[in-house]
């Protein structure tokens, strides 16, 4: 068995989650306490006795993400599960941060508040209304960023996530997503529609966050990571902290490769994937990347307890 962890991104969040790993798990308790002093705030209180549109806020979310992920890491390790049992690891936009975080390249603190920023920074860099994302089913992603050039016209359209050979987002201004919106339709897409998103991530409207990022990332200490990153940007494995700084900040602007980095890992004969933290949005991604790559996802003891450890 070869094995990798992945971690998931924004939009997994939910009111409640992590908490019943807290409660069963003394380490895991222990990240949520460690967030809430590295911010400054009990974001722990939001994520689980809050409002769900003040957690997907996304200064919050990213964070609370990143929190769950890695409570869920400390309670497999509790149960004897090592990082260096994968031989990868891999995050969704922000959870590549958790990849980082759980791989030791950087601290639960550092990543927290670089989270923090980063989804302040991305919410900022745009005013509200002028982006927008959209996700187009049903077009691979040669032909959604066909549809994206098309749309532009002088705006900003671009393919932000592949996500799966039927599920790309586009990215950009809002006039030029739902131009995209129509093009995809008349290219044979099944569905085209804007996503409830508050900001239009992964594109070039993005450069006022990815400067931000550039800083906060340069004022962090960052380790070699126990095993391999698969980046987001590239689509393979990345070792180095010199490189994996500059990824980080090329990924605010930058594809998020997600198809391709399960392909990436699937040839190197990873045939089981944990996806650790909140959901089971990335275990459907990757079955219809590759189809031989057995999926279990890890955000509840009850999950942790059917795991074959």
């Amino acid at each position: 068995m070869t094995k990798a962890f992945v971690f998931p991104g924004q939009g997994a969040q939910s009111i409640g989650m992590g908490k019943a790993l807290a409660e069963a798990y003394p380490a895991a308790q222990a990240v949520f306490d460690e967030v809430d002093e590295a911010l400054g705030e009990k974001l722990s209180t939001l994520i689980w006795e809050g409002e769900q549109d003040a957690l997907t806020l996304t200064q919050n979310a990213q964070p609370a993400l990143m929190a769950t992920s890695l409570a869920a890491m400390r309670a497999l390790e509790a149960e004897g599960v090592s990082i260096t049992d994968a031989s990868f690891v891999a995050g969704h936009s922000l959870g590549e941060y958790s990849a980082l975080a759980a791989a030791g390249a950087l601290s639960i603190a550092d990543t927290a508040r670089l989270l923090r920023t980063r989804g302040k920074a991305m919410q900022d860099a745009v005013p509200v209304g002028v982006g927008a994302m959209a996700a187009l089913l049903g077009l691979d992603f040669e032909t959604a960023k066909a549809v994206a050039d098309e749309a532009a016209q002088g705006e900003v359209c671009q393919a932000a996530n592949d996500n799966d050979p039927s599920q790309v987002v586009v990215s950009g201004h809002l006039g030029a997503i739902e131009r995209a919106l129509v093009i995809a339709k008349e290219k044979g897409a099944k569905r085209a529609m804007l996503l409830p998103v508050s900001a239009p991530f992964h594109c070039a409207l993005m450069e006022p966050a990815a400067r931000v990022m550039a800083d906060a990332l340069g004022a962090v200490e960052i380790n070699t990571p126990a095993v391999p990153v698969v980046a987001n940007v590239r689509a393979e494995a990345v070792s180095d902290p010199a490189l994996i700084r500059s990824l980080l900040v090329e990924q605010v602007t930058g594809s998020v490769r997600w198809r391709e980095s399960v392909a990436y890992m699937g040839a190197q004969g990873v045939d089981t994937v944990w996806e650790v933290g909140a959901g089971k949005a990335l275990s459907g991604m990757i079955r219809r990347i590759e189809k031989t790559i057995a999926c279990s996802a890890v955000g509840t003891p009850d999950d942790i307890a059917k795991l074959e450890l």
